[in-house]
């Protein structure tokens, strides 16, 4: 079995997936292993399978074994594997370490890079990648790189005739 994966957000009690056997008599259902953290609990008579508690995606993968065992007889069973995926959800926003940095340039320079700019995002995998842009400021006198974060200027400042404050 290979149920949809699960949002880390999944609330406990809420549908895995049913587990289900061709039998002529009822059968005991149980979780035999991979379940050692706890967070699935099975219906015994239905083979329904349900979260148990809050799900933390740094666990996941996990196989869960379930066994079908026959109700009159329990040396006569049978296991399944069910493979559970949980995925990040995008939770957390990227932070940077600064709400204000300074940087001083020598006027006249060529285009120059100035400063590498380091955000944090605590998400993982696709979730966790981030992406940089200038929101204001002077467009035409700056740029950065979308996947480095590093701050470059595009052209050469004059003390005598340019402000000599740009905020970006």
């Amino acid at each position: 079995y290979q149920p949809t994966p699960l949002s880390e957000k999944t609330l406990p009690d809420s549908f895995v997936v049913e587990i289900s056997v061709f039998y002529n008599v009822p059968v005991i259902y149980s979780i035999v292993s991979g379940n050692e953290k706890g967070y699935f609990v099975i219906d015994s008579s239905t083979g329904i399978i349900k979260t148990g508690k809050k799900l933390t995606v740094e666990d996941f993968p996990v196989i869960l074994n379930v066994r079908a065992t026959d109700s009159s007889n329990a040396s006569i069973f049978n296991e399944v594997s069910v493979h559970v995926d949980v995925i990040d959800e995008n939770d957390f926003p990227p932070v940077f370490p600064s709400s204000l940095l300074e940087q001083r340039l020598e006027e006249n320079l060529p285009a120059t890079e100035i400063v590498q700019l380091k955000a944090q995002d605590n998400d993982t995998g696709r979730n966790g990648l981030l992406t940089y842009g200038l929101l204001s400021g002077d467009t035409l006198k700056f740029r950065i790189d979308e996947a480095t974060g590093i701050l470059y200027s595009t052209a050469s400042f004059d003390y005598e005739e340019e402000p000599t404050e740009y905020q970006v």
